[in-house]
């Protein structure tokens, strides 16, 4: 929870941050796996990711441009090392009530995401880091407790 708190307040996870290069957050990571359309279109295709567990950097210009942990209800995420010392894996499992009391117990400012807010999915944004947090009802196949709540599934950052 101390991950997702320090990330929804500031925005960076320690010394990941939008606008570094590429090269400096494998220096910090080690080598990522590229989405696809880098192997298939090159180094300078834009827009697209690149992940180390439920890290995900999103790369435009060979500079990151987005930061996600994406989660998965009812499983274990897992993250680099450098981001969550001492181990690799955590609960994925996050309730929409348990992060709200976090970000409000750390004096977090947030407000309703009303454009990623509807039907079964639910949003908020942080102040004034912009930070996204997106909430789901868990997935038929996820095997996540309190089936009618509204699990955390990814908070994340872009520049424009």
């Amino acid at each position: 929870m101390d991950v997702l708190v320090d990330f929804s307040r500031t925005g960076r996870i320690g010394p990941l941050t939008c606008g570094m290069s590429l090269a400096e957050a494998e220096d910090l990571l080690g080598p990522g796996r590229p989405h696809p359309a880098h192997l298939m279109k090159g180094p300078d295709a834009d827009g697209y990711f690149y992940t180390w567990g439920g890290l995900r950097l999103v790369v435009t210009r060979r500079a990151v441009s987005g930061i996600w942990i994406s989660l998965r209800p009812g499983s274990a995420a897992g993250l680099p090392p450098h981001v969550l010392p001492g181990s690799e894996t955590l609960d994925a499992t996050v309730l929409r009530e348990e992060l709200i009391a976090a970000l409000d117990r750390a004096g977090c400012r947030h407000a309703v995401n009303g454009a990623l807010t509807f039907d079964g999915q639910s949003s908020i944004v942080t102040l004034p880091a912009e930070v996204c947090a997106v909430f789901a009802l868990p997935g038929r196949d996820e095997p996540a407790p309190h089936r009618d709540r509204h699990h955390l599934i990814a908070l994340h950052r872009h520049t424009a």
